[in-house]
């Protein structure tokens, strides 16, 4: 299997818009834990995104799949206690695709 530089377009788009996410949680309600959450999984995101394009494609859905698995359960969590869709609702959404999109992709590159 040759490697798709297409296929880390989805984690470095994600790591973004988390990265973002924290960032407005910082300055709408000056939530650091938004901020360090955001970065720590946004950076994770980009990181598996850098992976994919360097051939090392296993290794950086894997490394998609773990950050979008736990920031999804973290996510899905705060949702259940709030019961609003922002930011816990929308971030647990958002992980699942990222999850279920990398899960997918690293079997494909396990074969």
């Amino acid at each position: 299997m040759t490697s798709t530089p297409g296929s880390a377009h989805l984690n470095f788009t994600l790591g973004g818009l988390t990265a973002a996410g924290g960032a407005v949680g910082y300055l709408k309600q000056g939530s650091k834990m938004s901020l360090a959450a955001g970065v720590t999984f946004g950076g994770l995101l980009i990181g598996s995104g850098i992976l994919i394009t360097r051939n090392e494609c296993l290794q950086g859905h894997a490394l998609g799949a773990a950050s979008t698995g736990l920031m999804t359960l973290v996510m899905a969590n705060r949702y259940a206690k709030t019961r609003k869709f922002m930011p816990g609702g929308l971030a647990a959404s958002v992980g699942m695709v990222g999850f279920a999109y990398n899960v997918k992709k690293a079997i494909d590159w396990m074969e």
